[in-house]
């Protein structure tokens, strides 16, 4: 006896679900659930972009000026490298309230060796590298070893490094600098090469930075897949690629045109990439995120949490010695006020760069763009004569909002 089956033919797909009557629908529904998957990521971004081109509209287009630009640069390196110092910190769960008074105390420090005992550059700075780094393993050690909180610790070491700021300057600011050490800090690559109207050598490097950007993005996306991971849809990652791009090259003409590229643009290009290696690809920035992400866990499963916060504390000491020479030698001068509120425009860029107060949320890149959102905040109010009564209130404004987007994020997601 035979059984007649018929088959269904598949029902046609619904209209905005990916078939025919909806393709271009579907796809636009992918795209923003991509965004809003990925908003953490892109939200600060898409915030710096509007505010360039705000500042841009309301100054007229000062704010762009090639000139500006490399200023802009210049003003805020070293709130940039204690940024991404200050991101780790954040990451590993703990606050850094010393950074400040310690970028004051290397440039005391650097000072009273170069102009008033004569030694090279070269050698006060590495002397000031190891201050710097020997000043966070101390803090580090009361921290990860006697069980301190952090923000005790660095509160007394913000009191203490004020103090010997103090002391070594004996109230008097000093200067001028070695004039090597002042090409770190407000110099320009050379010029090379034939008459183009550009500074050929930051044109090489702006392509070269593209090239980088681009094979990094395909790279990153090609071992999230391998690895069985959620990648932003095809469109919205293209569309990504084509913003850096973009956003590089515009940078790239802008200080070719005018003096090139800075030196210290090169220091901190060299930062970003190293530091935001470690943290994505070695051990111990993967235990970084985990001591700050879930501590009892990640002491389960072997990390040797008091370690990596020593290190980390090491690390930001160094970075704030860094910051605190580039600093000094930008103004020619060591001050006995120098670095007042630096550790919480560093703190505030991290935040508003995507770090999280729980800790084990953040990215080396992140406090680089919330560097720049600060750094364009006082640029373009500055330019428009916005008093520095309002700049404050605007700039608390924006970390609120910055923090209150991350918590809403949150939820959200968690929801």
């Amino acid at each position: 006896m035979s059984t007649n089956v018929t088959a269904k033919s598949p029902a046609p797909a619904p209209a905005g679900k990916g078939g025919p009557a909806g393709g271009g629908n579907g796809l636009l529904q992918l795209m923003m659930d991509g965004m809003r998957r990925n908003m953490r990521q892109y939200g600060m971004l898409i915030a710096l972009g509007l505010i360039v081109v705000l500042f841009a509209v309301w100054t007229d287009g000062d704010l762009l000026l090639p000139r500006n630009v490399s200023n802009l640069v210049l003003q805020n390196s070293y709130i940039l490298i204690l940024a991404i110092g200050m991101m780790l910190v954040i990451i590993a769960g703990h606050i850094d309230l010393s950074v400040g008074s310690l970028t004051a105390l290397v440039g005391a420090v650097a000072a009273v060796l170069m102009v008033n005992h004569d030694v090279s550059w070269p050698v006060a700075v590495v002397l000031c590298l190891l201050i710097g780094a020997a000043a966070g393993a101390l803090q580090g050690f009361f921290i990860a070893y006697l069980g301190i909180p952090s923000f005790i610790v660095t509160l007394a070491g913000m009191l203490l490094f004020r103090g010997l700021t103090e002391i070594f300057l004996e109230g008097q600011t000093i200067g001028p600098f070695d004039e090597g050490l002042q090409k770190v800090a407000n110099g320009f690559l050379p010029e090379v090469g034939p008459d183009t109207n550009y500074h050929n050598l930051t044109l090489l490097l702006g392509f070269v930075v593209i090239a980088f950007v681009v094979l990094q993005e395909f790279r990153d996306r090609k071992r999230q897949q391998e690895f069985a991971l959620e990648v932003p849809p095809t469109n919205l990652f293209l569309l990504k690629i084509v913003a850096l791009v973009a956003a590089v090259l515009t940078v790239t003409m802008m200080l070719a045109s005018y003096k090139g590229a800075p030196v210290v643009l090169l220091i901190l290009g060299v930062l970003v990439v190293g530091y935001g290696y470690v943290m994505r690809n070695s051990i111990i920035g993967r235990h970084i995120y985990a001591i700050g992400g879930n501590l009892p866990a990640a002491k389960l499963s072997g990390v040797r949490d008091k370690k990596v916060t020593f290190l980390v504390f090491l690390n930001m000491g160094m970075l704030a010695a860094l910051a605190g020479l580039v600093f000094a030698a930008r103004f020619n001068a060591a001050s006995p006020k120098a670095g007042v509120n630096f550790e919480l425009e560093a703190i505030a860029a991290s935040f508003i760069g995507g770090a999280s107060m729980s800790g084990g949320v953040g990215t080396v890149l992140g406090a680089i763009i919330g560097g720049l959102v600060l750094g364009v905040l006082n640029n373009g109010m500055n330019l428009v004569g916005v008093g520095s009564d309002w700049q404050q209130v605007i700039k608390g404004l924006v970390l609120l909002a910055a923090v209150g987007f991350d918590v809403w994020n949150k939820r959200k997601v968690g929801s």
